[in-house]
């Protein structure tokens, strides 16, 4: 299907599309013909540096929605194509999936004039841009990144299989069957979330997906806290799981109520993913002689902090689907399967120990 008055869509899946006809009926002149440069202007050594470190906060606009030729046309696509007796034609011809899944006349305008401006970038030799902070993504059926999507579901179905199978081995009477019980459905919804934002980005989509995110890392913290501290000090414990939602609370709340701060969001992450890795190394390394298994929570921990060094090797898409993103998603799959042996492990020491050496672990 194509929108008239709009871009050319891609001919085939992988594809950047080739602006073949000019549809835009309310310029005189094809766009195909306007140049980049005066309008984009080029990004210094140092720029291109902190774009690719500082990719993970997002942007309020990115290089190619701030191009006046993506601008004008959305504009045009949207005046023409999503108004009156085109916008029911649209409606019309649009597949029950694109509608169900919320994909609107100007999302799809978006779409097509985002291949568009991609095309008159690579004609003129400049490097593939991004689009509201996110690199150009070949749709597939309603997925909007096929491969991120796909990837989140994947790590969504790893921690069912570890949950069924931590319930079916590991006893309820064990003092932290009930912490990792949370911890997994909190790890669930997560990718739950992750899969709906980037099979759709909307804004709604993209704070769950930051949200729940959040609140993954912070029970990982409270995690480690119980397994470390709470099961001599159950108190402490539950003052600081207090403090924690507390803390959720206000973050929700600061990034909901004002305008969405994706500088402070990566930061307070990141800030929170060095006391999980810190502390749960730390335990780890001082029991490491008593508990052997230990190695498997070491190497997690680890391994989530290292992989997501893959968000700096920021490029294009591969065939228009796979990024850097994506393969992150994909690299932390088998990591739910150690992590949940390490859970499975420790829960069962603990059964496995009286209850005076329990207060003493």
């Amino acid at each position: 299907m194509r929108l008239e008055g709009g871009i050319c869509p891609p001919r085939n899946l992988y594809a950047p599309p080739e602006p073949l006809c000019c549809w835009l009926l309310f310029r005189g002149d094809c766009y195909r013909h306007r140049t980049i440069r005066g309008s984009a202007g080029v990004f210094p050594a140092m720029a291109e540096l902190l774009l690719v470190l500082f990719l993970a906060v997002g942007a309020a606009a990115s290089r190619g929605d701030r191009e006046p030729v993506y601008r004008d046309c959305v504009t045009g696509c949207d005046k023409i194509n999503c108004t009156g007796a085109r916008l029911r034609d649209f409606r019309a011809e649009q597949p029950l999936y694109m509608r169900m899944t919320g994909w609107s006349c100007l999302d799809d305008c978006r779409y097509q004039c985002m291949w568009h401006t991609v095309f008159l970038y690579l004609k003129e030799g400049y490097p593939v841009p991004q689009f509201h902070g996110k690199w150009p993504f070949s749709r597939f059926l309603f997925f909007q990144e096929p491969a991120s999507a796909l990837a989140s579901l994947l790590n969504g179905i790893a921690n069912i299989l570890m949950l069924r199978r931590y319930r079916s081995t590991v006893p309820s009477s064990c003092p932290m069957y009930h912490t990792c019980l949370i911890f997994s459905l909190v790890s669930i919804n997560a990718w739950f979330w992750s899969t709906i934002f980037h099979t759709k980005d909307t804004a709604v989509t993209e704070k769950m997906d930051y949200f729940c995110a959040s609140a993954v890392i912070l029970h990982s913290i409270y995690l480690c806290c119980v397994r470390t501290l709470g099961l001599r000090y159950p108190s402490f414990a539950n003052a600081f799981g207090a403090l924690l939602v507390l803390l959720f609370a206000c973050h929700v709340s600061y990034l909901t109520l004002g305008r969405f701060d994706y500088s402070y969001n990566m930061m307070a992450n990141a800030s929170l993913g060095m006391v999980n890795l810190f502390w749960w190394l730390a335990w780890c390394l001082r029991r490491r002689s008593h508990q052997p298994y230990l190695w498997k929570c070491v190497l997690v921990v680890v391994l989530l902090q290292s992989l997501a060094l893959l968000e700096l090797l920021d490029f294009p898409p591969v065939l228009w689907v796979l990024d850097a993103h994506a393969l992150w998603h994909f690299s932390t799959i088998p990591l739910h399967f150690l992590f949940f042996s390490f859970l499975e492990d420790d829960s069962l020491y603990l059964l496995k120990m009286n209850s005076d050496v329990l207060k003493l672990d």
